[in-house]
């Protein structure tokens, strides 16, 4: 049952769907639909940990995250400095979603970190959407910030052992 704020709240992610749905990420969004709801403008908002434990994490999952970390940390000090192009954002999320997709078809976790791990995809793909220019009342840089937060909260919630903050 939603109620008018909680329905206001899912706007941004409903039309993230709109644009997931017309490009390559069909599968992933109808796939990740029930799991996927925003608090305070974030997916990852919702996550939590397993009992105060990490979620485990598979060969897959950790190769993809850290190739958008890469990918991500290569551009990050022009995204910092606001010299990051629209050519290149557009390119950072070219790689980002080609991982996400990686990800999600390879991906094979249990339930429950599996629901968990769809709050960073959520993340991770709505970042993908601005930073191509896709909303007009946000920034390529608040696209770039949600991916940000999403490796994040990976690091925070994922037992990687490759992984470093």
């Amino acid at each position: 049952m939603f109620t008018e704020a909680r329905s206001n709240r899912m706007l941004p992610l409903i039309a993230t769907f709109v644009f997931v749905l017309t490009g390559t990420g069909r599968a992933l969004a109808q796939d990740m639909h029930p799991h996927m709801q925003m608090q305070d403008g974030t997916a990852v908002a919702q996550m939590q940990l397993d009992a105060g434990k990490k979620w485990p994490t598979d060969a897959s999952l950790r190769s993809g995250m850290a190739a958008i970390r890469r990918a991500f940390d290569a551009d990050h000090p022009a995204i910092h400095a606001g010299k990051e192009t629209d050519a290149q954002y557009d390119a950072l999320a070219a790689k980002i979603e080609a991982q996400v997709n990686d990800i999600v078809k390879n991906c094979r976790l249990p339930p429950a970190p599996d629901a968990n791990l769809h709050h960073v995809v959520a993340d991770l793909l709505q970042g993908v959407s601005l930073m191509r220019g896709n909303d007009a009342a946000r920034s390529r840089h608040d696209g770039a910030a949600l991916v940000h937060g999403a490796l994040i909260a990976y690091g925070r919630y994922f037992d990687d052992p490759g992984w470093t903050p």
